[in-house]
């Protein structure tokens, strides 16, 4: 059974409230949170400590996780953003 490098789904974005036009140009990636909670998985931008403690398996964004295959076959298939190129292989 192969092990995995987990990297949770990211968005780029912006500066919400700065009116310098210059800095629209800057976008940072914000990790997405990957809940598991009775068995099926949610994506969740900012995630309350309420949401993070109800669930079974929380995968907090911007953080990186070792999981089996099993699972990654889950998180591919729960339609959650999470893509093949979210994985690297651990040698």
């Amino acid at each position: 059974m192969a092990t995995w490098t987990f990297r949770t789904p990211s968005v780029d974005e912006g500066p919400a409230s700065w009116d310098d036009p210059l800095f629209l140009r800057i976008k940072l990636a914000r990790g997405i949170t990957i809940l598991q909670t009775a068995g099926v998985y949610s994506a969740v931008r900012f995630p309350t400590q309420d949401e993070i403690a109800a669930a079974t398996t929380a995968y907090q964004g911007g953080h990186e996780y070792t999981v089996d295959d099993a699972t990654k076959a889950a998180l591919i298939a729960a339609g959650v953003g999470v893509t093949e190129a979210n994985f690297t292989p651990i040698s």
